[in-house]
């Protein structure tokens, strides 16, 4: 028998705009699962901040060595791929879907988004 608790939440509006608390029980395994999925994510996540903290040091040197032009560029198609990645795995979240289903797209999969 799976354990479940409690998780104190806030839905729907009273007439004078009081939120109504309702309570969501939830199992021991469904929170470990979401803690993993937000640890994936916060792992992304700072790997994205690594990357545009590299990327700004870049470009804060003015002109680029062929080298770090070329840097540069892996630099702008691996946050491509992981924001990408992020909104997969938040997507399937959504809909029921389990996130760990993501996978990272290849770059030139990524590159011809638009927007």
């Amino acid at each position: 028998m799976a354990k479940t608790c409690q998780v104190g939440c806030f839905v729907g509006s009273l007439a004078d705009g009081a939120s109504t608390p309702s309570v969501i029980e939830i199992t021991s395994s469904e929170r470990r699962e979401t803690m993993e999925n937000s640890a994936k994510d916060t792992s992304v996540l700072r790997h994205i901040e690594r990357l545009v903290s590299e990327e700004h040091n870049l470009f804060g040197q003015g002109s680029l060595a062929d080298e770090q032009a070329k840097r540069l560029r892996q630099i702008e198609v691996e946050l491509d791929q992981c924001w990408d990645l992020l909104r997969q795995r938040r997507a399937a979240r959504e809909t029921g879907r389990d996130p760990a289903e993501a996978q990272v797209r290849p770059a030139n999969v990524v590159e011809k988004y638009i927007g």
